[in-house]
């Protein structure tokens, strides 16, 4: 199911993923499909936690690279946002979702929420504390949400959302 809606959305973003299609692409019955997902923002935002946690394995199999703690990120960040530009309707259509106020989506923001402070735990040096570690993840997390809802408004370009990414990183490492 999460496979079809990533298809459906890769064929016309947000707008072309719709309960019933995605229930005939993953030949499944329409009940079974809102049996496991209230909604197609629901839906969607599993999509992307299930991305993530992708991304995650991916960086725990090959640590960040970098000398510095800022180089890490910069690693880190690059390759989850060469991994959302690969395919840009798609992510479009995650974040859109990851939008939505409704509980479910709620519990899949939590989960990424946990995921991506342990992708991004990867890039801190052994002497950074947990207090430092966590206002560092929080503050990155909010910036690069906040970056990719000015990417999904058209607000940012692809070279904008590295170039925003990249300067906040550095800032708050300085």
């Amino acid at each position: 199911m999460l496979h079809a809606a990533v298809e459906l959305a890769a064929a016309g973003g947000y707008e072309a993923v719709q309960m019933r299609s995605v229930a005939e692409t993953a030949d499944v019955a329409l009940g079974t499909l809102y049996n496991y997902f209230s909604s197609k923002d629901h839906l969607l935002a599993a999509a992307l936690v299930s991305w993530n946690d992708l991304l995650r394995t991916s960086i725990e199999a090959d640590p960040p690279h970098g000398t510095t703690t800022a180089a890490r990120f910069d690693d880190v960040l690059s390759r989850a946002l060469t991994a959302m530009l690969s395919a840009p309707d798609v992510s479009k259509a995650m974040v859109t979702a990851m939008m939505s106020s409704s509980d479910d989506v709620a519990r899949c923001k939590e989960h990424l929420n946990g995921s991506m402070g342990a992708i991004l735990d990867a890039a801190f040096g052994a002497d950074d504390g947990p207090t430092y570690r966590a206002t560092v993840s929080r503050t990155v997390e909010h910036v690069w949400y906040s970056v990719l809802i000015g990417w999904v408004n058209n607000w940012l370009d692809d070279s904008e959302v590295e170039q925003e990414l990249t300067d906040a990183v550095h800032l708050i490492l300085r």
